[in-house]
């Protein structure tokens, strides 16, 4: 960002401030007052609310996301005129740019200055869309999520050599319903939910989107897991992480595959089934064998102060069964299981839980939680192991923020059409992500904090909140034979991230 650059937003900044200073202007006139208005047509110049789109573009290209895609899954025997990243790149695009399904399509292609800020003539129609996706299957699905992995690792290999310390690979299964009955491949899940139920894998440390597994809605969550849990180890060891971390619920403690993985040097810690062996071998340890297990709190020096729990004041007052945590604690023992040669480590978490009514106290009771890893013992403590289990949590709000992009959603008619949906879709999350991860924390030590926290605060950004503070902003569009111009046609907070986030895209990539 140049000195005239950094002069102008300065002087906007200021300007902003003092107009929303709360201390200025105290009067008791509204502040929110009706005026007239009347439309007009320009007659020459085009704008876009979507202004941000630019830099997303300038990260396509920078990464040859492009090419990555057409050579890894050709579907087309004759570009007319669309190739297959046209087709995919539009389907993100339509959600980066606003839209919430395959319909808006038709809103961005009639939007002259939309496809002046893509650089496109045309772009295909919802119906086109739709029968793109169509066109694929399982396994062409697959090459294509190899092909946007290659493009992945680019912007791995721009991170500093900390970022390869440890790649945590978490899966989990969530459900998609739908109203559809004519979709082919939904399920009812035991919820009586009908829809699909897609298998998630994602990085914990990034929270990107490595593998994406469409099935029906009455499938396990840990149905073909170790397949895409294979695939990630590949991708992540060839990209030079030093050390791989699987985590997963109950439902992906793949007994059959546990030596397999160890045997590759790949740790894991899964929760277990509290089957009536484990939870005999937890009733017959001795009570010195178990210890007080306490949650870490708030190291804040203020923290604040604990509101009134109303939901439990309504289960009293109504006298309902109220289930009341009264202490952890936890216990370790070897166990080897069925499938496995060796035995592991297996960490149970004993709670001791008080049942009452209303006010009247009924029983005690006690619930186990067990654990598997093979994390020495020398490298990670029981308690660690037990928060390793308790973190892969987080992924609950990665999956939530892919269903708030509406990248998980059944708008086509069959099983595979939807899994293309939902992948192409994703990549809209992918963008938002890969965009923070390419800003470089470099410079004096002033640069490096401010820019490290740009970077963490794109990354752990809700995707509304990414699209409202840096996509979302009106821009003129001017483009000549030679070149686009995005004009920023307001100052708000946040625009001088997008021009920061674009001058660290436009960098050369490090090879």
């Amino acid at each position: 960002m140049n000195d005239n650059l950094r002069r102008r937003f300065q002087r906007r900044k200021r300007v902003l401030l003092q107009r929303i200073d709360k201390k200025k202007g105290k009067t008791h006139t509204p502040m929110i007052r009706p005026l007239r208005a009347k439309y007009e047509l320009a007659n020459k110049v085009e704008a876009i609310s979507c202004g941000g789109i630019g830099m997303i573009m300038q990260l396509v290209q920078q990464l040859g996301l492009r090419k990555h895609i057409n050579q890894s899954a050709p579907v087309f025997k004759l570009h007319a005129p669309y190739d297959e990243a046209d087709h995919v790149l539009n389907i993100a695009l339509n959600l980066l740019a606003g839209g919430t399904c395959l319909e808006h399509l038709e809103h961005r292609r009639t939007d002259q200055a939309y496809l002046d800020a893509l650089g496109a003539e045309r772009i295909p129609d919802p119906t086109t869309a739709g029968d793109f996706c169509r066109r694929f299957d399982g396994f062409k699905l697959l090459l294509l999520m190899q092909g946007i992995n290659a493009a992945r690792k680019k912007v791995w290999k721009q991170q500093s050599d900390a970022f390869f310390e440890q790649a945590t690979i978490e899966a989990d299964g969530t459900m998609v319903e739908t109203c559809g009955e004519k979709k082919e491949g939904v399920g009812i899940n035991y919820k009586g939910q009908w829809g699909y139920h897609p298998l998630v894998v994602t990085l914990a440390e990034t929270k990107e989107l490595l593998y994406l597994a469409n099935r029906s809605g009455n499938r396990p969550s840990g149905e073909g897991s170790s397949f895409y849990f294979d695939r990630a180890i590949e991708l992540c060891r060839s990209a030079g992480f030093r050390k791989i971390l699987l985590r997963g619920d109950t439902d992906f403690s793949s007994t059959q595959h546990l030596d397999r993985w160890d045997a590759q040097g790949v740790r894991f810690v899964f929760g277990y089934d509290a089957n009536k062996t484990l939870t005999a071998i937890a009733d017959s340890l001795d009570e010195s064998a178990w210890k007080p297990l306490r949650r870490q709190r708030s190291t804040s020096k203020n923290p604040r102060a604990k509101r009134p729990n109303y939901k439990e004041q309504i289960v009293v007052e109504n006298g309902y069964e109220n289930k009341k945590l009264r202490a952890e604690s936890y216990a370790e023992f070897p166990y080897q299981p069925g499938n496995c040669k060796r035995p592991y480590r297996m960490v149970a978490v004993r709670k001791n839980i008080d049942v009452t009514t209303g006010q009247q106290f009924l029983f005690s009771t006690e619930k186990y939680f067990f654990y598997i890893s093979n994390e020495p013992k020398q490298e990670k403590q029981s308690r660690e192991l037990i928060g390793d289990g308790n973190h892969r949590c987080d992924q609950e709000n990665t999956i939530s923020q892919l269903k708030a992009s509406h990248a998980l959603t059944a708008p086509l008619d069959s099983l595979e059409s939807n899994w293309a949906y939902m992948l192409f879709a994703s990549l809209a999350w992918t963008l938002k992500l890969w965009s923070g991860l390419m800003v470089r924390v470099k410079g004096n030590p002033g640069q490096k904090k401010a820019r490290k926290r740009l970077r963490d605060r794109v990354i752990k950004m809700e995707f509304s909140t990414f699209l409202t503070s840096l996509i979302q902003i009106p821009a003129q569009v001017i483009r000549s034979s030679r070149q686009l111009k995005l004009r920023i046609l307001t100052y708000r907070l946040g625009v001088e991230n997008l021009f920061t986030l674009s001058d660290h895209i436009a960098m050369p990539l490090r090879t």
